[in-house]
């Protein structure tokens, strides 16, 4: 199985960004936890029912982040799914709700809707023929027949698309699947959620500055970790790229590594999953902890905002 595991990026205030990904887009808070490497701060995951693989944009919500410049070198533009039916819906709700959209476009045949988060983080909408038929999350207000059905893809806007697309290829599970003017498109093979990586080759362009409104690394999948071993392999015998050791993140185990354009990846398990440590049916509802902070809860609840969301 190949294709994209999680997307992760930088957000603002906290409270808005659970209403606006939770409110706004439908999406189930999957996981209410903390960065490990900041305790101070929270990792919030966004996801269909379970925390497929696929479908999980996570965020670290940093209130005094600069905002970010989107440039070469980053991630250009986040993509999700939905029904080629839903997009007319998408488009009258975001005037009702008033959030910053461009007109419908047509990308490779497909209908696709720009928008934008309180942040100013890029996405967009992709119409998917038959994906209705899919199963969706409706804990929130969003019709089922209109529901987001997880990640189409990344956009990334690069110096130099060569040497990325044969990390794409050779080592992560994709294959070349055509271009449009300047973007070229790579498909994962075996999934739909997450399946799409594209790549805007963008030469002399100004490099980005990750900041607030910024995706600060794409995680792609690994069925288990001795698949993760074979890709750290090809990326030190094949591109010279050296990953780091495996981190445990809890509800997966993560390498890390700079692509040659400049974005972080990860590669991350399918395993265990997010309901290693409360039940599917209350994801998100209690702040979870790793082990090795549980110690320091009391301390951490009071440095943490409490989470409000708008009536």
């Amino acid at each position: 199985m190949s294709g994209i595991h999680h997307i992760t990026a930088i957000a603002g205030d906290a409270s808005r960004n659970l209403d606006f990904y939770t409110r706004v887009l439908g999406l189930r808070l999957v996981k209410k936890t903390v960065n490990f490497d900041d305790p101070g701060t929270y990792h919030l995951y966004f996801g269909d029912e379970q925390g497929t693989p696929g479908t999980i944009l996570t965020f670290f919500p940093w209130a005094h982040a600069p905002k970010g410049r989107n440039g070469v070198g980053l991630a250009q533009q986040t993509m999700f799914r939905v029904p080629e039916t839903a997009i007319g819906y998408w488009t009258h709700r975001f005037v009702e709700k008033g959030v910053p959209h461009d007109a419908i476009e047509k990308r490779f045949g497909q209908s696709v809707l720009q928008f934008t988060d309180p942040d100013g983080m890029s996405l967009a909408l992709v119409g998917v023929a038959g994906a209705e038929a899919e199963a969706a999350w409706t804990g929130g207000d969003v019709p089922a027949q209109d529901a987001i059905r997880g990640f189409y893809g990344i956009r990334l806007l690069l110096e130099d698309a060569k040497r990325t697309g044969a990390i794409l290829t050779d080592v992560l599970g994709f294959k070349e699947a055509g271009s449009d003017g300047p973007v070229t498109r790579f498909v994962a093979r075996g999934t739909d959620n997450g399946g799409v990586v594209e790549i805007r080759e963008a030469k002399g362009f100004l490099a980005g500055n990750m900041g607030r409104g910024s995706v600060h690394h794409v995680a792609f999948r690994a069925a288990t970790d001795e698949e993760q071993a074979e890709m750290r392999k090809k990326l030190v015998e094949n591109h010279r790229i050296h990953a780091t050791e495996q981190m445990d993140r809890n509800y997966f185990r993560s390498i890390y590594f700079r692509e040659p354009g400049g974005v972080i990846f990860e590669i991350a398990t399918d395993q265990p999953g997010f309901a290693v440590d409360e039940p599917v049916a209350s994801l998100g509802q209690a702040l979870k902890l790793p082990a090795f902070l549980e110690g320091q809860r009391k301390e951490i609840e009071a440095i943490l905002q409490p989470l409000e969301q708008a009536a």
